[in-house]
């Protein structure tokens, strides 16, 4: 193996002095591409390195390695300094569990006598239309759009799920805020059976939390609040109805000559959805969250806690 010096490193090193040399190199690789090195050229400070980045010749040179080898040894320390994914701490502590199970066991099963709405917004949509007509498929040419569009506007809507039936009835909203969504919350209490206990699963947007709000669901008891834990919204199953009406009417394919055009399609859309629409039916197995993920029973438990009864 050539090094940036023109020194050649055995493959086989036999001698204590050279295999602890050898370590020492992989050390200094590691340090290099996790951590990022200021090595210095007459005065001349260096950027600090990154996976993404070219090995700097100067820090290479200084401990007798090449950028070849480098990669070789991340790759069987099976370490990729070039990938840099998110995480975000959970701001509930032990209690994300509880809210989270309260939520799941919602899903599988519902006390007596009620219904489960899994309710959220999905706001700022643009109506936009392509300045030029897109061009259809034909055999061995996809579908061409034109590059430019025209704006018309942003719409925003608020749907309720039936967790159990899979049905959603949408409304359009001209604002997101708690008056918008207590007027939803109205209307469902009007078209859901007065003998039925309404449960409701919300995330903690800006329209679910406020002191108006709380104070609208506290004066009816009818309404059963479940809120999903912070930063936890994909445990409301809404989501995955927003999630499959993004890419067949949404402006990412779609052609809108206004605002009232777009929400009309997504009307369209949702009444063609719950004619053949059926319960979510989860099967992610998150084999490495199973050690801190609740059991069914223990879902159920935490329910039957809370005053449900599954």
């Amino acid at each position: 193996m050539e090094a940036t010096t023109g020194a050649r490193v055995p493959r086989k090193l036999t001698d204590k002095g050279q295999a602890t040399r050898a370590r020492s190199l992989e050390h200094a690789a590691v340090l290099i591409y996790t951590k990022g090195v200021h090595a210095t050229n007459n005065a001349r400070p260096q950027q600090p390195l990154t996976g993404l980045a070219a090995p700097s010749p100067i820090a290479l040179n200084a401990i007798g390695i090449s950028a070849s080898q480098v990669e070789r040894i991340l790759a069987g320390l099976d370490l990729k300094p070039h990938l840099v994914p998110g995480w975000l701490t959970c701001p509930d502590g032990p209690n994300f569990y509880t809210k989270a199970a309260e939520v799941c066991a919602l899903h599988p099963h519902y006390p007596p006598h009620s219904v489960v709405l899994s309710v959220d917004e999905k706001t700022a949509m643009q109506a936009r239309s392509r300045r030029h007509p897109t061009r259809p498929v034909k055999p061995g040419q996809s579908e061409r759009r034109e590059f430019e569009y025209r704006r018309h506007g942003t719409a925003s809507i608020i749907a309720a799920l039936d967790v159990h039936t899979g049905q959603v009835l949408v409304e359009d909203i001209v604002r997101n805020d708690s008056a918008a969504f207590i007027s939803f919350l109205r209307m469902l209490g009007q078209s859901v059976d007065p003998k039925l206990t309404i449960h409701l699963v919300l995330d903690n947007g800006s329209s679910h939390v406020p002191k108006a709000t709380r104070a609208w669901l506290a004066a009816l008891p009818r309404f059963a609040v479940h809120h999903t834990p912070k930063h936890a919204s994909w445990l409301n199953q809404v989501e995955i109805f927003f999630s499959i009406l993004a890419p067949r009417r949404l402006p990412r394919r779609g052609e809108f000559t206004s605002r009232q055009d777009l929400i009309d399609q997504i009307r369209e859309f949702t009444l063609a959805y719950d004619e053949e629409a059926r319960p979510f039916r989860w099967t992610y197995d998150g084999t490495p969250l199973k050690a801190a993920w609740p059991s069914q029973d223990q879902c159920a438990a935490e329910l039957a806690a809370s005053g449900l009864t599954p």
